[in-house]
């Protein structure tokens, strides 16, 4: 399904998919998926972290065993924040009075109260799972439905794990992962030139598929980039590797902090493998330490939005491509209004994805079946990339 600005589009601000906290129609829907919260390597043995994801407190924290677990963000006593105690075995125990939980929630020890209290307190806990670098949860109401799996990020290769933090409404973010138009004026001065991914403005068409979103990016010369977005929150896009050769399938999952930042989870599979993967990671290393020292991201973002720095006095940055997407996006506007944007031909995939959204709010609203979103096993062979 082809779409034009000349479409009806229902007014967005009528079905509300920006606010996700508890209680929302919209964070409603985004609990009704696995997401990722945490990535693996940052949370060690025996440790224990606060997080916030769709405008709500957790503790997340990994037992001895090394399996993860995701539970309520205070103690049920007194309130104490829960990530400033401690780990015992699968447990964790709060600092205040020494209340102690389990991974379910239960509450299994209170040293200064009789031995039946305990069993009768218990708070909340979330499904957890550790995979491919990331540590996902479940945080919706009843059974977790089954977990999504990425066969195509299992396979030979080197596995890049990152994430970030961009201070703005998670759909700004998701919005742009369909939008190839920006790549020739955004990241104008940028390493995309090496790959022709910013030469011309391309024509775009989209079309909603099994999964989420098609975009096809079409330039002059008639090669075609497609980028897909796979519901709720999960951009796919195919690309080549920087050098050595293969290619590069790149996955990032964007997750609602709270109404006004979101967090992006990040997995690349470049297809190299021997000397070469050798190589390639000796390459990311080199450009790891250069790095040091340097200003993060984000202060240099905030520093070219305040008027203290320009983008022409950084393009020599490795991480230039997301300060300059942090630039863009966070320039919208915490949350953008939406009423007041002019939209062209070139927003055909944003119309869409505004219309699936909108659709399906409207229909978690009306008590209607929503559409049971399927990603292809082989994702290459059938869907183009």
């Amino acid at each position: 399904m082809n779409l034009s600005p000349d479409t009806p589009l229902t007014n967005p601000n009528e079905i509300d998919f920006v606010h996700t906290g508890p209680g929302t129609l919209a964070g409603a829907y985004w609990r009704r998926y696995w997401h990722p919260v945490y990535v693996k390597d940052r949370l060690k043995p025996a440790s224990a972290v606060p997080i916030q994801i769709l405008g709500e407190n957790f503790t997340l924290y990994r037992g001895e065993s090394g399996a993860p677990h995701v539970v309520d963000f205070r103690c049920a006593h007194r309130g104490t924040q829960l990530s400033v105690g401690w780990v015992e075995g699968e447990c964790i125990r709060c600092m205040y009075h020494g209340w102690k939980y389990d991974a379910s929630g239960q509450c299994v020890e209170q040293p200064a109260e009789d031995a039946g209290f305990a069993e009768k307190v218990r708070i909340r806990s979330c499904p957890t799972k550790e995979y491919l670098g990331l540590i996902f949860a479940y945080l919706g109401e009843g059974d977790a439905p089954p977990f999504p799996t990425y066969p195509q990020l299992e396979e030979e290769g080197v596995l890049n794990v990152s994430s970030y933090v961009r201070k703005c409404n998670c759909f700004s973010t998701l919005e742009n992962g369909v939008d190839n138009v920006h790549l020739a004026f955004t990241h104008a001065r940028s390493n995309f030139t090496n790959h022709g991914l910013n030469w011309d403005i391309p024509k775009i068409t989209a079309e909603e598929t099994e999964y989420g979103v098609a975009m096809y990016a079409t330039r002059r010369d008639g090669k075609v980039r497609v980028n897909h977005y796979v519901m709720p929150s999960l951009l796919y896009i195919k690309g080549s590797p920087e050098q050595e050769g293969g290619w590069r399938d790149s996955f990032g999952w964007r997750v609602p902090i709270d109404d006004s930042s979101h967090a992006s989870f990040n997995l690349s599979l470049v297809r190299v493998t021997g000397e070469a993967a050798q190589r390639y990671q000796a390459a990311q290393t080199g450009r790891r330490t250069t790095r040091p020292g340097l200003p993060s991201a984000r202060e240099v973002a905030d520093d070219v939005l305040a008027g203290k720095l320009s983008l022409q006095e950084i393009e020599e940055r490795p991480d230039l491509v997301n300060i300059q997407d942090h630039v863009a996006q966070e320039g919208q506007g915490a949350i953008p209004d939406r009423n007041s944007e002019r939209l062209g031909r070139s927003d055909t995939a944003i119309i869409l994805l505004r219309k699936i959204w909108i659709r399906e709010l409207r229909s978690l609203a009306d008590g209607k079946a929503l559409k049971t979103w399927k990603l292809p096993e082989d994702v290459r062979a059938k869907i183009g990339v």
